[in-house]
């Protein structure tokens, strides 16, 4: 196999790739041979037929069958040798393939070669977490307001499943002590994040984008439904939302990118929980003096 890359951009290239000899012949020969023991040739029983009535009738079906079969194993050897990291379907296009050849041209969308800088050891601004009683009574009075009633009392507490009111707003000093938490927390994960990739300078996939941007508005879709939009005003409003996407999408595949590349190198694997466990090392890596 003779493979030759052309660099189009920094994430696609276009690969000609060329084989010859026994792997087209063969293939051939294997194509021809399950042809044989099927093929209904009037005179004959299956498996029988002379091998130039099969060839004469089914050439035109062998051929297409040798390509479905070859022109994607190939590529994947082409991809395989010269070691791509490819993030979409190829675009195949120049076949030629007779009986002792075959060439085609790949155009891949490769992910892109990021130089991270230093991740580990990063400075982490952390905020202590506090409940004051001036966030308690805010969020009662919220409360108190939205069913409008007079007081702040035990009668308020009982039509929320409680005893009393300071039982209430025990259990909602408790409730308000995780959200800031967890707020904190995301704070700090934004703020490594940032700190990682700001530097980072390299071509996003588009095909990337193009896939996050759907998943994004097949999201925003549900969302205007669940809330009662008519479906007539759903597409108006998710093509409104259009130009806020693709610029969020791109920034969140540019953070996967970047956090896959780490993931490789700390020997994470790469699934649907490889961004949360190389964030979990981020936090424990920094530092928290």
């Amino acid at each position: 196999m003779k493979t030759q890359v052309k660099k189009i951009d920094g994430s696609t290239m276009e690969i000609n790739i060329e084989v010859a000899g026994d792997v087209v012949k063969d293939k051939f020969e294997e194509v021809f041979k399950k042809i044989t023991e099927s093929a209904k040739v009037p005179g004959f029983r299956p498996g029988h037929a002379p091998r130039d009535m099969i060839e004469k009738s089914y050439s035109a079906h062998a051929h297409e069958q040798v390509l479905q079969e070859l022109v994607p194993d190939i590529y994947n050897k082409a991809i395989e040798s010269e070691k791509f990291d490819v993030v979409d379907l190829p675009q195949i296009s120049d076949v030629k393939l007779d009986r002792e050849s075959l060439s085609f041209k790949a155009k891949v969308e490769i992910s892109p070669e990021i130089k991270l800088g230093h991740y580990k050891k990063l400075k982490v601004g952390f905020k202590p977490v506090t409940v004051s009683s001036d966030d308690i009574k805010r969020f009662v009075d919220s409360i108190k307001e939205a069913r409008k009633l007079e007081a702040a009392d035990d009668n308020l507490a009982r039509s929320l499943g409680y005893i009393s009111i300071q039982e209430f707003e025990k259990a909602l000093e408790r409730q308000l002590f995780i959200q800031k938490e967890n707020a904190e927390r995301q704070r700090m994960e934004n703020g490594l994040i940032e700190h990682i990739t700001k530097e980072l300078d390299f071509k996003v996939p588009q095909s990337l984008v193009n896939r996050q941007v759907q998943e994004m508005l097949k999201a925003a879709k549900l969302d205007l439904a669940l809330k009662g939009v008519p479906r007539e005003k759903i597409e108006e409003e998710v093509k409104a939302l259009l130009t806020e996407i693709e610029p969020e999408a791109k920034k969140q595949v540019k953070i996967y990118l970047v956090l896959s590349e780490i993931a490789k190198k700390e020997n994470i694997k790469i699934d649907d929980f490889m961004p949360r466990r190389v964030v979990e090392l981020l936090l424990r890596e920094a530092d928290w003096s």
